[in-house]
C-alpha cells in the first residue's frame, strides 16, 4: 500500500503567530513613544535638554563621530516616528546605539549597569526589533503599501 503526503499549505488562520487587530495599533504606538524620547537623545548632542554634559554643552560642529551621530539619532527618530522608510532607518539607527555601546560604554566596564550603557544596549534591540516587524498599522510606509495594492 503506497500512501502519498501532500504538501502542508499554511494560511493566515493556521499560523501559529497570527495578528491581533490590537497588535498593529500597539506597534504603532510603540513605535512613535521610543522614537520621540528618542529625538531627545539626538537633541542632546547640539546641547538641548542639558547637553552631552548636562550643562548645555553640545558636541563641535562636524566632529566624528559625535556631532553625526546627534543627526542620524535626530533625522533617523523624526522619520521612524512618522514611519517613513521604518525597516532601513531602524537597521541604521540598531546599528548606531551598537557602536556607541561597544566604543564609547563597553571600554568603561563589562555590564551595562556599571558603564551607564543600558540606554544604547536597549534602544539597539528596540530598533532592530522595529527593523524586523515593521511599522504597525499607523505608519506612512503602511499607507503608501496600501495605496500601491
Amino acid at each position: 500500500m503506497t500512501t502519498t503526503i501532500a504538501p502542508r499549505t499554511q494560511t493566515a488562520a493556521t499560523r501559529t503567530e497570527t495578528k491581533s487587530p490590537v497588535t498593529g495599533l500597539v506597534v504603532s504606538a510603540s513605535r512613535i513613544v521610543i522614537s520621540f524620547l528618542f529625538s531627545f537623545h539626538g537633541l542632546q548632542g547640539f546641547g538641548f535638554f542639558g547637553g552631552i554634559d548636562g550643562q548645555g554643552g553640545g558636541v563641535p560642529f562636524g566632529s566624528f563621530p559625535g556631532w553625526w551621530a546627534s543627526v542620524i539619532e535626530l533625522v533617523g527618530a523624526l522619520l521612524l516616528l512618522v514611519g517613513l522608510a521604518s525597516r532601513p532607518v531602524a537597521i541604521l539607527l540598531s546599528g548606531v546605539m551598537a557602536y556607541a555601546y561597544f566604543t564609547v560604554h563597553a571600554p568603561v566596564g563589562l555590564l551595562p549597569l556599571q558603564n551607564m550603557g543600558e540606554p544604547a544596549a536597549v534602544y539597539s534591540w528596540i530598533f532592530l526589533l522595529f527593523a524586523a516587524i515593521g511599522p504597525g498599522r499607523f505608519a506612512v510606509d503602511t499607507l503608501i503599501k496600501r495605496h500601491r495594492r
